[in-house]
Parts: structure tokens; C-alpha cells; sequence
């Protein structure tokens, strides 16, 4: 096949795919909130909602991030979009760490009074629950409250869910849904988280 041949059956094809996502396109006429659940083994999903963040700052909206279970607050993310946010690092430490149910459920606790906080105020254009997953799965927070609060928030309001393992109730009222998988990772082969890619 020629080059003149090739190039006119890719214009041809580009053309049927443009006229395809141009009808989606014309189609999708609704604004409202959506609801973000980032979820998996993989690598990548609060690094996904900080770059939502960083979005959703640029835009001049208003943002709220609750960290669950993590409790560094030397992390690059919050460094730079920190200052632009209102940003709250609640949890105590991952759970094979602290080996305390008690401690790890008051904690969530304590983060979900701010996170339910910025989901009943229209203010907040984005809310980022990070590893809020585990606090439900290990059972840290009561389910009907955390489900009520996150479908009768603010019609506008976005809301971005991260950690793995998240409960099915979660994966049903997500409008969008990303499983990350875990293909390869540098920490099975012997190296140890690096600033900047890991924190």
C-alpha cells in the first residue's frame, strides 16, 4: 500500500470515529456532579485525584481533601497544593502499622466529621476522600452514613473516592469507575518508595 493510499484510509477512519464522538458528544447535555471512585491494586490513585486538584484549583473552584489512614504530612502533593486547598491529613498511619482498631476507628471517625463537613456545604466544587476504601471495608465508619451523605451532597458537587477494596455499595452509585491494576511495581523488586514518585 502506498503512502497516498494509507493516509487517505486513515483521514477516512479518523473522519468515522470524529463523526462518532461528535454525536456522544451532542448527546451528553447534562452538568451535575459526579461521583469518582478510583480503585485497585495498582499504583496511581491518589496520585489521579491530586491531579484532579490540581485541575479543579487551576479552574479558581474550591477544594476539600481528607486523607484517611495517612498520616505523612511531608508529601509533595500537599506541599505544593495545600496552599491552595483546605487539605487535612487524619489517620494515624497504615493499619498493619498502628494494629489498632479502636485508635484507626476514632480516627476516621474524626476525619469523616470534616469530610461529611465539606459534602452537606455547595461551596466545596471538589471533594477528594483519600483511602476512605479501607474505613469502610474494615468497618472504621458506618456504612449507611457514609453512602447518605456522599448522595445527598450538593447537586454540583464533585467527589473523588480513592484506596483499594472498595465495598460494592461504593462501585454502585460511582458514575465513573476506575479499577487500577498492578502490572508491575518497583517495590517487589527490592526498591524502596523515592520522593516525588511516592511521596
Amino acid at each position: 500500500m502506498s503512502d497516498l493510499e494509507r493516509n487517505a484510509r486513515h483521514a477516512a477512519r479518523m473522519a468515522r470515529k470524529k463523526s462518532l464522538i461528535d454525536a456522544r458528544i451532542t448527546e451528553a447535555s447534562i452538568d451535575t456532579g459526579i461521583l469518582i471512585l478510583l480503585t485497585g491494586n495498582g499504583k496511581g490513585k491518589s496520585s489521579s485525584a491530586f491531579g484532579m486538584v490540581a485541575r479543579a484549583i487551576g479552574h479558581g473552584m474550591k477544594v476539600g481533601v481528607v486523607q484517611f489512614i495517612k498520616s505523612r504530612t511531608d508529601t509533595g502533593e500537599e506541599a505544593l497544593l495545600g496552599k491552595h486547598c483546605e487539605w487535612h491529613v487524619m489517620g494515624d498511619g497504615f493499619t498493619w502499622d498502628t494494629q489498632n482498631r479502636e485508635g484507626d476507628t476514632r480516627k476516621a471517625e474524626e476525619a469523616w466529621t470534616i469530610a461529611s463537613r465539606m459534602l452537606a456545604d455547595a461551596s466545596y466544587d471538589l471533594v477528594v476522600l483519600d483511602e476512605l476504601t479501607y474505613c469502610l471495608s474494615y468497618g472504621y465508619l458506618d456504612k449507611a452514613v457514609v453512602l447518605a451523605d456522599l448522595e445527598s451532597r450538593p447537586e454540583m458537587q464533585h467527589v473523588v473516592i480513592t484506596g483499594r477494596a472498595a465495598i460494592p455499595e461504593l462501585h454502585a452509585i460511582a458514575d465513573t469507575v476506575s479499577v487500577i491494576d498492578n502490572e508491575k511495581h518497583a517495590f517487589n523488586a527490592g526498591i524502596r518508595a523515592q520522593k516525588g514518585v511516592e511521596w
